[in-house]
């Protein structure tokens, strides 16, 4: 029995860790997950935050499907997502590429191409708003000495969604980027030396190591993506507010007009679940369709 007790005995070192760790816990379920909780509860009520919340059941999530806006936001939603990936991880995946490579300037170039990560996205959705102008922004001047009228990339229905889109790849593909270029260093050297000793040729070697090599790190990045391009607003917000005629209205938009602007505090709350189950089937999706992923 005093055996069994001693083996239950958590060790010293576990204590501490659990010390150490008890801000960070007491903070994500302060700020996290009790809200996360409360935003349920929120959802199924009727709350306009002047006035004490009352309980209507499901009322929220069948105006919201009824709704067409809504629909209109999640098909913008999926626009934005289907453009972005898989440029943005194409883009990320050749910088990778170009320096890992031994060349001079390297620690400059990916300096440099990861500087918009954590530039704030307000001030590169500006500049790009200020690029995008039709009457003197920079991108039109150049197309006009070449002979090309430019659109009006922000305020056409047909161009604002890709305009957006070219921002956004701009703005992420150096966080990318980076986890690209963790997991090329991570591939084995010997595995192209004994493609060079075979006779293979830069495709063969990117075909048939690089590639299914880097596929743990395609897929976590494939994931995280996803998850933030159905979560994308600031862009959005400073260069479109949704518009024009709601082409770049996107669900975390909705929830933020629905909220703030409206006050309908539980049809956003519901909304906003909506978006966590889409986000999360979508994720389990990927995961059960993983079977392209190679793991040594």
């Amino acid at each position: 029995m005093a055996s069994l007790l001693q083996r239950r005995r958590l060790p010293r070192d576990t204590w501490w860790a659990y010390l150490f760790l008890s801000p960070v816990l007491f903070g994500a379920f302060i700020f996290v997950l009790a809200p996360a909780i409360a935003t349920l509860f929120i959802s199924f009520t009727e709350w306009q935050m002047g006035s004490a919340p009352s309980w209507i059941g499901v009322e929220n999530y069948r105006k919201e499907f009824n709704e067409p806006l809504f629909w209109q936001a999640l098909r913008n939603t999926a626009y934005y997502t289907v453009g972005i990936i898989p440029l943005n991880m194409a883009v990320s995946l050749l910088l990778a590429l170009a320096l890992n490579a031994p060349i001079r300037y390297r620690v400059f170039y990916r300096t440099a191409f990861f500087m918009p990560v954590v530039t704030s996205v307000v001030a590169v959705a500006l500049v790009w708003s200020w690029l995008y102008n039709p009457d003197f922004g920079v991108i039109n001047l150049l197309l006009a000495k070449i002979g090309i009228q430019g659109p009006g990339w922000l305020t056409s229905q047909q161009w604002a969604m890709p305009s957006v889109i070219i921002m956004s790849v701009w703005h992420g593909m150096g966080y990318n980027m980076v986890i690209f270029l963790a997991g090329l260093q991570g591939i084995p050297v010997h595995l192209y030396e004994a493609a060079k000793i075979d006779g293979a040729n830069w495709w063969s070697e990117f075909r048939h190591i690089t590639l299914p090599m880097l596929s743990p790190t395609t897929f976590f990045i494939l994931i995280i993506s996803i998850i933030g391009s159905f979560q994308v607003f600031g862009q959005i917000y400073m260069m479109t507010r949704g518009g024009p005629a709601n082409a770049t209205h996107v669900l975390v938009l909705r929830i933020f007009n629905l909220a703030f602007r409206f006050f309908h505090m539980g049809q956003a709350a519901a909304l906003a679940w909506v978006l966590f189950v889409i986000i999360m089937a979508v994720t389990l999706i990927q995961f059960r369709y993983s079977r392209w992923v190679h793991y040594e």
